[in-house]
């Protein structure tokens, strides 16, 4: 009789499971499809706003009106949209997943999946500087919720597959399908549930979102770059001073994106939402028109900074700007995502330094490019405090596989020094600030 039972309940089990890693596949495939077309319209939209600034005459202020106008409109339409229907969908809403995860946050897929979709084309398209990234991640974990709830599979706990549209949406957005599963695993793993199967859904969402933004998008990195030899050994010495350099970045960085948060926050409270979209709109506006370099996502900049078009100085001034300009855009409350800004932070400053060094070590250093891979990493790694993930990430986006043992010295750094210091994970930190806020 004993036997007799725990022979159904294996089976049981085992049908459980097997259903898990098909919602995940399904999960997966959908993902894929709404991240491919969040892609394709956002590319048609970055088009078009650049015909918009590229007519502009500097001298001839008539012609500014159109880009301001498309930069406010657009900023107006994402501030509105959350603030009236999903605040929850301000942000990248990875905080967000988190508190899902935990039971302390609800997850409110019919408002947010929509609400999410649009306003981020609106935000993004803008030129504010987000990336796509934080749309595409939480609407794929609202899409783990919304199968859940439409196959109405109750024995099947939420985590899994939310987790696994997370890692979905994050693939979906770099073709990065491994940095997607180590995401959940590093990033949330005080929220998600481990087991095997739990890991073998995400792994199957992830590769899932993958295949199908790779037919439907490209197959290329998101970062198209020469690929770099393993550097000199003897040099390796360099990237822990990079990584020490990037620790403080990480650190000033969250703290400065926290006092941002809470002014505009306390400002909402008392200016109407059109005024601050109107504000947001000019500065971005007219430092575009001024300088294109400056907004937007930043694969433009990128590229530019890897073909050596800036001067240091201009370097300089290129990442302090974008930093700022950086917070500035994530603490408006619109939504989309910090990685791909920080990335570009770490590629501009990483560039900077390897410039700098190759002119007093020339033979430790082959290519200052390679500190730019490392810069990509280390800023990832002391903002979100996700050493593996900036690791993973930096090399699956520019397909620099020789560079491992550096960016592993220079992750190690950054993340080590910048928790001495006393820096927290942004996300966790953005949590326990959206709860503190909902308890007055």
């Amino acid at each position: 009789m004993q036997i007799k039972y725990k022979s159904h309940h294996f089976r049981h089990e085992n049908s459980k499971n097997l259903m898990l890693l098909v919602y995940a596949l399904i999960i997966g495939l959908l993902v894929g499809v709404v991240g491919a077309a969040f892609r394709i319209f956002l590319s048609y939209i970055e088009e078009f706003r650049n015909t918009i600034f590229n007519n502009v005459e500097e001298a001839n202020y008539i012609t500014w009106f159109w880009p301001i106008l498309f930069t406010v409109t657009g900023i107006s339409i994402a501030l509105f949209m959350v603030r009236k229907y999903a605040p929850e969908a301000s942000g990248s809403g990875v905080h967000e997943i988190e508190g899902a995860l935990d039971e302390v946050r609800p997850m409110r897929w019919k408002r947010v999946l929509p609400i999410k979709f649009f306003a981020s084309l609106f935000s993004l398209g803008s030129g504010l500087l987000l990336g796509r990234e934080g749309p595409t991640i939480q609407i794929g974990a609202n899409m783990g919720q919304m199968v859940k709830d439409t196959v109405g599979h109750k024995e099947i706990e939420n985590n899994p597959l939310v987790s696994a549209g997370a890692a979905a949406g994050l693939a979906s957005a770099f073709n990065a399908p491994l940095s997607g599963v180590i995401f959940i695993i590093e990033e949330m793993h005080g929220h998600f549930r481990f087991n095997f199967y739990s890991i073998a859904a995400i792994m199957i969402g992830a590769g899932a979102a993958d295949f199908v933004v790779r037919t439907l998008v490209a197959s290329k990195p998101s970062i198209e770059m020469m690929v770099f030899e393993s550097p000199n050994i003897y040099g390796l010495w360099l990237f822990i001073l990079l990584g020490l350099l990037f620790s403080v970045i990480g650190f000033l960085f969250n703290k400065f994106l926290l006092l941002g948060l809470d002014f505009f926050q306390k400002t909402l409270k008392k200016v109407p939402i059109i005024l601050i979209a109107i504000f947001v709109g000019l500065v971005i506006a007219i430092i575009g028109i001024l300088s294109p370099e400056m907004i937007g996502g930043g694969y433009e900049s990128i590229s530019k900074v890897l073909e050596h078009s800036f001067t240091l100085s201009f370097l300089l001034f290129l990442f302090l700007v974008r930093m700022v300009l950086t917070i500035f855009s994530y603490s408006s409350g619109v939504p989309g995502g910090i990685f791909a800004p920080l990335l570009t932070l770490g590629v501009i400053f990483g560039m900077l330094f390897g410039i700098m060094m190759q002119g007093y070590f020339p033979n430790l250093i082959s290519h200052p490019g390679v500190f730019a891979i490392a810069g990509m990493a280390a800023i990832f790694s002391s903002t979100v405090r996700a050493p593996l993930t900036g690791l993973v990430l930096a090399i699956e986006m520019t397909s620099n596989y020789e560079l491992i043992l550096p960016l592993i010295v220079t992750t190690l750094t950054a993340s080590v020094f910048t928790t001495l210091m006393g820096n927290q994970p942004i996300y966790t930190t953005l949590l326990h600030r959206t709860l503190e806020k909902e308890k007055k």
